[in-house]
């Protein structure tokens, strides 16, 4: 019976660990998480965000599909791409994953 109460945490000794010293491996999680998961993807967001600014006509880019083209038009939310000859695609700006290169625009 007494090996009972002693596990239930009648007996002596022992506390409660309070303030700063409770909170402090939550806290060090946290930072834990912000420099390996959460900032590296904000950074990778605005790399992404300056991307689709600065495209333009003529730009070989590949959608997140894996549509690979050549801008002809563009628009504030819509990017014309040519796949091949005389066959063009429209695809959201949000969806070009990246720029492959550019080609000298005529024109």
């Amino acid at each position: 019976m007494f090996d009972l109460a002693y596990a239930m945490g009648t007996g002596g000794g022992g506390g409660q660990g309070g303030g700063l010293g409770a909170f402090l491996p939550l806290i060090i999680i946290f930072a834990i998480f912000y420099f390996l998961l959460i900032r590296p993807q904000q950074r990778k967001s605005k790399q992404h965000k300056q991307v689709l600014a600065s495209l333009k006509k003529g730009d070989r880019v590949v959608s997140s599909g894996g549509l690979h083209g050549v801008i002809t038009g563009l628009t504030d939310d819509v990017v014309t791409i040519e796949v091949s000859p005389k066959v063009r695609v429209k695809v959201s700006r949000g969806y070009i994953a990246g720029i492959i290169g550019r080609t000298e625009s005529q024109g």
